[in-house]
């Protein structure tokens, strides 16, 4: 924890634990809880001292515990050294993400992990000279823990925001003024109606930090004044210590590390328009939100069957429905997928079922079931009770029990089958007629044969050619697609050397899946966008989902509807907060159905 210094007498950034002294809202940050600050405390080890940041660094935060991966890079707003061996850190946060979410909900003696200070800092400007300093929304905070360093009255001050101000304790300059897009606080307008080529020649440099569109104004506008501007950058980042280069930027010297070459870079070197903008502009044009009488409508149909809406409850973790029936509104879902059901009945594996990973589950069931037989007399009608589509999974441990299983259920009046060819679970049977084209097809085509009802084929992520499985089972008869199932996974008990599973191998699911399980289902969909469009069939998403911002990124990579399972586990609500989550995103964004933003990304 001692301070320790490099030949250039820079402080080496240290890995701490601190102490949060206080988390509050901005009362002036508009909207109401939108920016918050947070300080910090960080104490030296039996009396070590700790170095103080200098202004324009940053630290790496997260709190303790936290159910994040990676820590937040956040500006210094203000630090003060209480002692040798003690710093109280100040940080403005914009609230905006799980991670900033996390670190304002922080109350006092919180513990906090801190890595910093970290990246370069403001140039200091000359002796006696005048100087402009521009903050844009939270990036004021850096440039005020800049201005309160400079002499009183030496500087003039720009804050721009988009509403309200916050962020201006500290700071005493000769002049300060205030622009607001809508003119709730000093001058309407961007930064760009406070200053213009003339009015900055007056100043010996600029400092500024904000929003990319407002730096690249204010570089352009300093560089026509030949004026010197110095601007601080930001990137996402995951060392925060210049090891992975996740953060860098392109300028004319070539790619340089917002952390540790930045995050303040003299503007001569940044080229805005080779830099990407946080935010790309939208593939479809812009909508006005849905007026408040106005619901947008979420029904979807899959092969010719008509869901309410697309939310699902995936095949073995939600039972039967009656199962969670007392804990959530099943009525409110679109479907829900039974659990794998065999021709007979099977008691399933042997052993430890069940292991839990940081970020999923690794599940070794068996397809324990009581047989189709069983299911029809008793769990179907419960099931059909529901508003829910019923959906049944059907499985089988070879191509006979297959054709049987569907030849009962075609004599019933649930709407559609989930043909399940891509369970890891099962040692014979399932994995291998997933696993290449001609056997996928063989059992779809007999399936096909043995029944008049829409068939949702289950695809495996462990198919070598996917899509090639996919597009195999469509010409085989398959009415739609419903990917992807587990993942094949293990885990070994480090006490007995050996692994926890009799199978060895066992499906996993959950979190760490999502992003590939949603490279797959767009890949598909993109492979059939190919096709005409008659030839085309539906998918339905599923690997991961536990929000509904990761429902919403299924359906605009192309799948109609998605399957919850894991997730339910974590959350019994889980399935209830995505439908509400849909709704209120396709009411922002002005979509009246789900076919107005389904495979938008494609």
């Amino acid at each position: 924890m001692s301070e320790l210094k490099n030949c250039s007498g820079e402080t080496y950034p240290v890995f701490a634990t601190g102490k949060v002294n206080g988390c509050s809202v901005v009362q002036s940050a508009v909207p109401y809880g939108s920016v918050w600050y947070l300080k910090v405390n960080i104490c030296g080890k039996d009396g070590e001292a700790v170095s103080a940041p200098v202004p324009g660094q940053f630290y790496m935060l997260r709190s303790v515990p936290s159910g994040l991966l990676l820590a937040r890079p956040i500006s210094v707003y203000n630090s003060r050294k209480l002692s040798d061996s003690n710093v109280c850190i100040e940080f403005l946060i914009l609230l905006k993400g799980k991670g900033s979410k996390e670190l304002v909900t922080l109350e006092s003696g919180d513990e906090i992990e801190l890595l910093g200070p970290l990246g370069n800092s403001w140039p200091v400007p000359a002796e006696n000279s005048k100087v402009l300093c521009i903050g844009g929304g939270v990036g004021v905070a850096p440039i005020a823990g800049f201005a309160v360093t400079l002499p009183k009255k030496s500087y003039d001050f720009i804050a721009a925001f988009k509403s309200g101000s916050y962020g201006l304790d500290y700071i005493f300059p000769e002049k300060l003024t205030i622009t607001t897009d809508d003119g709730s606080v000093g001058i309407k307008g961007m930064v760009t109606a406070a200053i213009d080529c003339e009015s900055v020649r007056q100043y010996s440099a600029v400092y500024a930090c904000g929003p990319v569109p407002m730096l690249a104004a204010v570089q352009k506008i300093c560089g026509e004044a030949g004026v010197e501007c110095w601007l601080s950058m930001e990137n996402r980042m995951a060392c925060g210590v210049g090891a992975c280069l996740g953060c860098t930027i392109k300028t004319k010297e070539g790619n340089k590390r917002c952390c540790k070459d930045g995050p303040v870079f003299n503007s001569k070197i940044l080229d805005f328009e080779r830099i990407d903008s946080p935010v790309t502009s939208p593939k479809t044009p812009k909508r006005q939100p849905l007026a408040q009488t106005e619901e947008p409508d979420l029904r979807v149909k899959i092969a010719g069957v008509e869901f309410a809406n697309p939310v699902f409850a995936a095949s073995g973790t939600f039972g039967y429905g009656s199962e969670y029936s007392s804990v959530i509104d099943v009525d409110s879902l679109g479907g829900i997928c039974s659990k794998g059901l065999t021709f007979e009945g099977q008691p399933g594996n042997e052993g430890v079922r069940l292991i839990e990973t940081p970020m999923g589950l690794i599940n070794s069931i068996g397809l324990e079931n009581p047989g189709i037989k069983h299911f029809i007399e008793n769990e179907l009608p419960l099931m059909q009770k529901f508003k829910a589509k019923t959906i049944v999974n059907l499985s089988g441990k070879s191509l006979e029990t297959y054709v049987e299983g569907a030849k009962l259920l075609d004599k019933t009046d649930a709407p559609m089958i989930e043909l399940n060819i891509s369970c890891p679970n099962v040692k014979a049977g399932g994995m291998a007629f997933g696993m290449e084209p001609k056997a996928a097809a063989s059992v779809v085509d007999a399936v096909r044969k043995a029944t008049k009802k829409p068939l949702m084929v289950k695809l495996s992520p462990n198919a070598p050619d996917l899509i090639g499985v996919a597009m195999a089972v469509k010409e085989a008869g398959a009415d739609a697609i419903s990917l992807v199932n587990t993942f094949q996974a293990t885990a070994i008990n480090i006490e007995t050397g050996r692994p926890y599973f009799e199978n060895i191998r066992a499906g996993f699911s959950g979190p760490a899946v999502k992003p590939i399980a949603l490279r797959m289902v767009y890949d598909l969909c993109l492979a059939m966008n190919k096709l005409p469009e008659d030839q085309r069939i539906p998918v339905v998403g599923l690997g991961g989902i536990a929000t509904w911002e990761d429902a919403v990124e299924f359906i605009m990579a192309g799948a109609s509807a998605v399957e919850v399972g894991t997730a339910t586990f974590a959350n019994p609500l889980a399935m209830n907060e995505i439908l509400e989550g849909i709704k209120k995103f396709m009411a922002r964004k002005g979509f009246k159905t789900i076919e107005d933003f389904r495979g938008s990304a494609l």
